[in-house]
């Protein structure tokens, strides 16, 4: 703890070496922060037509906000291209013109239409994934800690998120209704942004008060980033909520009346699966002669509707009356071998909106996540099947200084047919500029057992690099054990240079979150994440990572468990290029033996560890992107070889492929194994409203084949057709066994009143 007081003493004191944010000479500047004013229409003359032209007189006499500044690869210059943005709005929406000057327009690229691949979040930051594109940021209620993102690039594909906490959850599956259309130019490319402000939440009581407002262009050629607001690579960038720009002039904005939105839905499908027939006879047709089984073929349908009402000005009631999830994407396969659980992100829509609100615990960075209190996946998943969900209620959002959220789901329980409720309230109160003090309740209730947790957390900022955090909670269940504690205190320092993370984390042994996710009690956890990143000036080279990485772990009693600790290092082009070696030693002790993949029996004992491991990849801008990566390590007095990597091919806006594998050989002293994991993806986007997916994986330890074929067209805003094929194959005997097929139509419309 004298390291961590010392290391963070010194982050503190560190003078801020980026230049001073300059004003925009076409806008004016308001605390330091450019500000740019938007105008209203006032008449139906006036009114904008969605083409990416930007012909209409309104545009030329609104005001001009410019001046974008690098953040990559030369921080606090200006931008290479010239970026022009105008803001319009009326009684019903909000405007934005985009004049994406360059001076090689046949340069520009674009290869992408379908829906929300635009951008992606990398450790942190959201990133256009290979297109130009431009981003725009709003925060309405001017809180210094969450918006909306709304982006584009030259074809006007469609991009939108939510953001909690200056980024700490970017919500991509969130779809709001909103326009845009984009048009190539002689002098680069253009886009108008049209979102209704019903889409965008807003408190009455600041009509006429500022908007956060930033803006993000991508100039993918050189990979240079640009901001309006927010360019400095001290622990700013995009995300930074609160280091937005300002918009002003949005008075007298529309309050609707009964602002109800309802989508119904409408299903139809059919499956067909292997079942043990009752004689254990041959199956049906002679397939899988001897085992049993036959097919079975079952017809559905449903009817389901999700309403979504505003109780007050940025606080939203969602519900869901039985509830489908057939479009959802499936999860990639994995091969576990660690003892410990598997973590499968969520997926489905209802959970993943506004989910940055219920958080509460340690993220895991790149894995699962070592403790957290609420886990949407717990609700409506048992042992990765779906379990019927009957319902469910949802309050999120601001009030006032507050954010809060309250969740109740009714499901099925899948050991005995009767009713389980999940029950979640969160709290959060503003403290400082980006910070707060929060609180969380979970409840489980089947028949015969409960579970309840309760905890609280803070987030404070001594300084816009250093963020302080610490949570305490607790655990009760009926019954024997499942009663503990457990606790964080962490200090996260991000400069361009330099950025640390130590923390301490104590679960109790008994501490049990049903619907959370713990990734092993019992511990008292300490880890250490330093950074050193110079930029040597070296033709084409942006910059070296150099960290040192290291955990040390006790049970509650005092007994070492594991430690590891090691460096790595990873220079980065202006190209895009990239790579890392890394190489750490540890320790091991296992209190109980354990079997790997269920394959190898692990025992108890002592065990020293290394690994040394080399990445590297392409830039994403390129026709054909390829990453790869391959480790060697000390494994449990055995070794484990690992090499795999990804070739995407993107050679036109319509059509993208990817092509994964993974290879893993593990020798033990008890015995050893192979794993093969496969998978291809195909897009076709024939649109930017019609899009279909393939992807089809190949699971070589479980002799498992599964596919999955997914089209969407977006019929009218908001509403969607999902037709969607899967299909599973497998056995002991043969990877080509039949298992399972099943196609679905789903139909859903939104009605907004």
């Amino acid at each position: 703890m004298r390291l961590a007081a010392a290391v963070i003493f010194m982050a503190a004191a560190l003078p801020r070496t980026a230049p001073a944010q300059t004003p925009d000479p076409d806008s004016t500047e308001q605390d330091g922060r450019p500000t740019v004013h938007a105008a209203r229409l006032e008449s139906l003359a006036d009114r904008i037509r969605l083409d990416g032209l930007l012909t209409e007189e309104a545009w030329a006499n609104a005001p001009l906000a410019t001046n974008l500044r690098q953040r990559e690869p030369d921080e606090g210059a200006p931008a290479t291209e010239q970026t022009e943005i105008r803001v319009l709005f009326d009684d019903h929406s909000l405007y934005v013109a985009v004049r994406a000057l360059d001076s090689e327009p046949e340069r520009v690229i674009a290869r992408i239409l379908q829906r929300n691949r635009l951008m992606r979040e990398d450790f942190g930051r959201l990133q256009f994934a290979g297109d130009d594109g431009v981003a725009l940021l709003f925060d309405p209620f001017h809180d210094h800690r969450n918006g909306v993102v709304f982006a584009t690039n030259p074809n006007g594909a469609k991009y939108d998120a939510l953001i909690t906490d200056e980024g700490r959850e970017v919500n991509s599956d969130w779809r709001g209704v909103w326009h845009v259309a984009a048009k190539r130019t002689e002098e680069g490319w253009n886009a108008e942004f049209e979102i209704p402000f019903r889409t965008l939440r807003y408190p009455s009581s600041a009509q006429a008060a500022a908007w956060g407002f930033n803006v993000f262009r991508v100039i993918r050629r050189r990979n240079e980033e640009t901001l309006w607001s927010a360019w400095s690579r001290d622990n700013e960038g995009f995300l930074r909520v609160s280091r937005a720009g300002n918009l002003e002039g949005l008075a007298d904005l529309p309050r609707p009346g009964l602002n109800l939105e309802v989508k119904p839905y409408l299903l139809s499908g059919v499956t067909r699966e292997l079942v043990e027939s009752a004689d254990g006879g041959e199956g049906e047709g002679g397939e899988a002669p001897g085992t049993g089984d036959e097919r079975e073929t079952d017809g559905r349908f449903d009817l389901g509707v999700d309403a979504k009402y505003q109780v007050l000005p940025g606080l939203v009631l969602d519900l869901t009356v039985n509830p489908d999830f057939a479009q959802v994407e499936v999860d990639d396969e994995q091969v576990n071998l660690t003892r410990f659980d598997l973590f499968f992100p969520e997926k489905r829509d209802f959970f993943l909106e506004n989910a940055g609100i219920f958080d509460f615990g340690v993220q895991g960075f790149g894995g699962a996540p070592p403790y957290q209190l609420f886990f949407s996946r717990r609700i409506g998943i048992d042992e990765g099947d779906e379990v019927p969900v009957y319902g469910g209620v949802r309050l999120t959002g601001r009030a006032g200084a507050q954010t809060l959220g309250l969740l109740n789901v009714v499901t099925d329980d899948a050991t005995n047919g009767s009713a389980v409720n999940h029950a979640i309230v969160r709290y959060k109160r503003d403290w400082g500029t980006s910070g707060y003090i929060g609180g969380i309740l979970t409840d489980l209730r089947r028949e015969g057992a409960w579970n309840t947790t309760a905890g609280v957390d803070a987030s404070y900022w001594p300084s816009s690099t250093l963020n302080l955090l610490g949570f305490f909670a607790t655990t009760a269940t009926s019954g024997e054990g499942g009663d503990d504690q457990a606790y964080r205190v962490a200090a996260d320092y991000t400069g361009d240079w330099l950025g640390f993370l130590v923390q301490h984390l104590y679960v109790g042994p008994e501490s049990n979150a049903e619907l959370g996710f713990i990734t092993r009690p019992d511990i008292r956890k300490s880890d250490l994440f330093l950074r050193f990143t110079p930029r040597p000036p070296i033709p084409g080279l942006r910059k070296i990572d150099f960290n040192l990485q290291g955990e040390h772990i006790l049970n509650t009693e005092g007994r070492l468990q594991d430690w590891t600790i090691g460096p790595s290092v990873g220079p980065q082009w202006d190209s895009g290029e990239s790579l890392r070696l890394s190489y750490e030693r540890g320790f091991t002790h296992l209190d109980e033996s354990f079997e790997l993949a269920d394959r190898v029996t692990v025992p108890a004992g002592d065990y020293d560890t290394w690994r040394i491991g080399l990445s590297a990849s392409t830039s994403g801008n390129r026709v054909v992107a390829v990453s790869g990566s391959t480790s060697y390590q000390r494994f449990f007095d055995g070794t484990l070889v690992s090499a795999g990597g990804s070739l995407s091919l993107a050679p036109g806006s319509h059509l993208s492929a990817e092509i994964g594998f993974r290879h893993n050989d593990v020798e033990l002293p008890g015995g050893g194994f192979a794993s093969n994991i496969a998978s291809l993806g195909l897009r076709y986007a024939f649109t930017t409203t019609l899009t279909v997916n393939a992807l089809v994986q190949y699971n070589s330890l479980d002799k498992r084949i599964s596919a999955n074929v997914r089209l969407n067209l977006i019929h009218r805003p908001g509403s969607d057709l999902f037709i969607v094929l899967d299909e599973e194959r497998g056995s002991d005997d043969s990877a080509w066994d039949f298992r399972s097929r099943g196609l679905v139509a789903k139909l859903t419309y939104l009605v907004r009143l």
